[in-house]
């Protein structure tokens, strides 16, 4: 009797109308579209952006402007298409997104995070030193507004939004390239000097050389610290063990790895737009040679990956690591611009 009873009350609380199943039925169908499209997004904006030709970019570009041979005008070009990039490529800049799908995707943010140190660096060499001839020479206006506008916040939503801070940085490098172009126009100037070029080098030599620790921190090692070697003067604020061990944390290793994807992506382009503007700088230190091979480890480090997650194998392991993997191109490339930096100081 209890039993019977039980039942009963049991599907009087489930039992529906006709009409409520009926928009029941609709609702979870219309979820389930839902759902699939957002998924389809997802993974549509997970795609990296390929390559483009920075040749091909800056003559356009240039042919617009009417000035086809202004000196630096590659290289301006191409830190505008790269910015660009960053906001207009499927889905738009994910980094500072609220809304699904591109709050929880995190391998394309963390590529435009990549992407944008690497436009913020080469902005601040625009303004520090190839758009000055001297130390004590004045900024130029447009490049004061762009180089710290790269630095805003990267994942601010709204008041302002970061897409609108980077459009008015595109907008001032715009308007940097048109005044760089007018032969009228004496006091925007772009300078290819071999001391100009060794400066952004070192900010890009150490970026690279960081990037690189933390990939080879996929796989954990003791490590001797040589913080403080080569001076016996020298002293730190803190003391630090002989020997540190390094490894980065399961959940991180996609990030890192993407991240380092989009920073190779954006200076792969920079340096084949230095290639086109420094061509009499770089023939005279005979230094052609070096900088192509830094191109060609930074494109070997753009090939597909043939898997759908980021594998972590040991070092010697069944399973590939394809952060070490990264790490490898990014080291070859960093001591090739070490030995590019060298060539570019000498007399």
């Amino acid at each position: 009797m209890f039993w019977t009873s039980f039942k009963t009350r049991l599907a009087s609380l489930f039992s529906f109308n006709s009409g409520g199943r009926g928009l029941n039925r609709a609702l979870a169908t219309g979820l389930g579209f839902v759902v699939i499209i957002v998924m389809i997004l997802g993974f549509y904006w997970s795609t990296e952006p390929a390559p483009f030709s920075v040749q091909q970019a800056a003559k356009e570009r240039l042919a617009e402007i009417g000035n086809a041979n202004v000196v630096g005008g590659t290289t301006t070009v191409t830190l505008i298409k790269v910015a660009q990039t960053l906001l207009e490529k499927p889905g738009g800049y994910l980094s500072n997104d609220a809304l699904p799908p591109g709050f929880y995707l995190d391998n394309i943010p963390n590529w435009e995070f990549g992407v944008l140190v690497q436009v913020r660096d080469l902005s601040r060499a625009f303004r520090e030193s190839f758009s000055r001839s001297q130390s004590q020479s004045t900024e130029d206006p447009d490049l004061i507004i762009a180089e710290p506008n790269f630095h805003f916040n990267n994942d601010s939503w709204l008041f302002p939004p970061t897409e609108s801070e980077y459009s008015e940085a595109i907008a001032s490098l715009e308007s940097y390239l048109s005044r760089i172009s007018d032969p009228a126009n004496a006091e925007a100037q772009f300078y290819a000097r071999a001391d100009n070029l060794v400066d952004w080098l070192l900010a890009v030599e150490s970026r690279l050389g960081s990037m690189s620790q933390r990939l080879s921190a996929s796989v954990r090692a003791q490590r001797v610290n040589t913080d403080m070697a080569g001076e016996l003067g020298a002293a730190q604020s803190t003391p630090a063990r002989a020997e540190v061990s390094l490894k980065t944390p399961w959940l991180e290793i996609d990030d890192i790895f993407y991240e380092a994807r989009g920073a190779t992506w954006a200076l792969m382009h920079f340096l084949k737009a230095v290639e086109i503007d420094f061509e009499d700088v770089l023939s005279d230190k005979n230094a052609q040679a070096s900088l192509s091979q830094i191109i060609r480890e930074l494109e070997a480090s753009q090939r597909s990956i043939f898997f759908p997650i980021i594998l972590n194998g040991s070092g010697f392991g069944v399973f590939a690591n394809h952060s070490l993997t990264m790490a490898n191109y990014i080291s070859r490339a960093n001591a090739a611009i070490i030995d590019l930096r060298s060539l570019l100081s000498q007399g």
